[in-house]
């Protein structure tokens, strides 16, 4: 209980606890300027909370991306539970309700860094391991945005030969969705890959890490779904019948994720593919909990459909290279979170920095920004005679060039000018170069738990930082200020204490706000001297 609760919120509190289907129930009054933070990942456009009216339900949404039963202030205050809750921001009041955990709060300190590290330490710590370490120290490239469902073995050939033949650094290459004949299916589509062993070797042989996509869904029409369904591997709907989904690919069989044995045989299929074809890694996606909020669902076990999501999580564990869009808790686990599909427009490039922000005081610390220049294809489909945005795709890849990752997608060596695609070029062969100081950022992380990418508040309290969401540091001692603005070449910068050593040669004696120059070819980014 918060020492800081006046009369009236506790009695509320034990008024509404009383309340049938609701297991807990906090009010916190709102000290003067306090904000908060946490929930889900896509709400770091709006956050801090507090200021304005607020409402999140967590409980079967998490808005297509990570999320956290946790808000935490940056005037030490946190809440936490174990399941999740709905949190209401109204007339200076915090409510805090849960159908089925009991809501802890605290104030284990002043500053939003001191919540962080209790709140880490208490509730998600960091088990010391991070992800493969090749996603952090060279680029990353996904076969999404230039093949879509047309995953065929001479195209990903190409894709790769493309990437080093242009000049850019090989990295972990990601094969993406319909690689196989159908969901559920753990062999190569025969039709599209000849000879996918070799195809492996030779994408080793040119240094890349090879991962597959892979849903926890099953085609209902394949000999696989008739074998597993005999087993009971399935969820079922409330006749006893197999549960089918509609989802973006159609219409499946889900995965029962409580049965302990279908993650078995799961996970034994995906190690099928690491030692008969040398994948490296899975990407493993369509962990959402909306998927799971469904009354017609019956599982083996009886859980909140965002235990489902962690449940999915956690199959990717015995693999060090993996990657999420979706998640429920395991924060301080070593997982790969990259942030929900952007569309190919500006408002949603000024997403990536306050989502990332908001990623990392979730405990999600390995983050990786969406694919350069947006990862929701039918904004590179929809008209095939409409040119693409070079310059976003430049300050695209500038924003996401000093991230822990940074993943492409659409080639630039195929939409770009032959200017525009050395400077997305020189944005990889920079987080190359970064690529050891990246690496180490993590293993600190991994050890301390902390935020790899971080606000400036978290860094510098009470200075007025709080609502800065355009700019972030990376570690202690690198800012990084991308532009966002189409057609900018400058932009206004905010320095805190110190003697900040730019990209440019400059020197910045913070606090300061200054107005920087930013050319086209320039991401400003400034190193801590002193």
């Amino acid at each position: 209980m918060i020492r800081t609760y006046c009369c009236i919120s506790i009695l509320v509190v034990l008024n509404v606890l009383s309340v049938p289907g609701l297991a807990d129930m906090r009010v916190l009054t709102l000290l003067e300027g306090e904000n908060f933070w946490g929930g889900c990942v896509t709400d770091g456009r709006t956050v801090p909370f507090g200021a304005a009216d607020f409402e999140r339900d967590l409980y079967g949404d998490t808005r297509g991306n990570q999320a956290q039963p946790l808000l935490i202030s940056d005037r030490g205050r946190y809440v936490w539970c174990e399941e999740p809750f709905k949190f209401t921001f109204e007339d200076g009041t915090l409510k805090v309700e849960s159908r089925d955990g009991d809501i802890k709060t605290g104030k284990p300190g002043d500053t939003l860094r001191e919540t962080f590290q209790y709140v880490s330490r208490a509730f998600f710590p960091s088990n010391g391991q991070i992800p493969d370490e090749l996603l952090f120290v060279k680029p990353q490239y996904n076969t999404w945005i230039e093949l879509i469902y047309d995953q065929r073995e001479d195209r990903i050939r190409k894709y790769a030969k493309d990437i080093l033949g242009n000049g850019f650094p090989a990295g972990v290459l990601m094969i993406d969705d319909n690689w196989q004949e159908d969901y559920g299916v753990w062999e190569f589509h025969p039709g599209r890959f000849s000879n996918p062993k070799d195809m492996m070797n030779t994408l080793h042989g040119q240094g890349f890490k090879v991962m597959l996509w892979i849903c926890p869904y099953f085609s209902p029409d394949c000999e696989t779904f008739r074998l597993q369904r005999k087993k009971g591997y399935f969820l079922k709907d409330q006749r006893g019948g197999t549960y089918i989904r509609s989802w973006w690919n159609g219409y499946s069989a889900s995965l029962d994720l409580t049965n302990p044995e279908a993650v078995r045989y799961f996970q034994e299929r995906l190690t099928y593919l690491v030692e008969e074809y040398g994948v490296d890694g899975f990407k493993l996606d369509a962990g959402d909990a909306s998927a799971y909020h469904d009354q017609n669902i019956k599982a083996v076990q009886d859980i909140s459909p965002n235990a489902f999501s962690e449940l999915w999580a956690r199959l990717g564990l015995p693999f060090t290279l993996n990657e999420y869009r979706a998640c429920w808790k395991l924060a301080g686990q070593p997982l790969a979170q990259r942030l929900r599909d952007k569309g190919h427009n500006w408002q949603d490039l000024h997403q990536l920095i306050p989502d990332a922000l908001a990623l990392g005081l979730m405990g999600y610390a390995y983050i990786c920004p969406d694919m350069i220049g947006g990862g929701e294809y039918s904004f590179f489909y929809g008209d095939p005679n409409k040119p693409l945005d070079q310059e976003l795709i430049v300050r695209s890849a500038q924003c996401s060039a000093l991230m822990p990752m940074m993943q492409f997608s659409v080639a630039p060596w195929r939409v770009l000018s032959k200017e525009n695609m050395a400077l997305c070029r020189d944005m990889a062969l920079l987080h190359e170069r970064m690529g050891a100081e990246i690496l180490s950022l993590a293993r600190a992380s991994a050890r301390s738990g902390e935020p790899m990418v971080r606000a400036l508040e978290y860094g510098y309290p009470h200075q007025g930082y709080a609502g800065i969401k355009d700019q972030f540091l990376l570690g202690e001692s690198i800012l990084v200020a991308p532009v966002l603005e189409k057609g900018a070449r400058s932009r206004e910068v905010v320095f805190p204490e110190g003697i900040w050593q730019g990209d440019d040669g400059s020197r910045v004696t913070g606090p300061c706000t200054k107005e920087i120059a930013a050319p086209p070819d320039r991401l400003p980014w400034y190193r801590l001297v002193k």
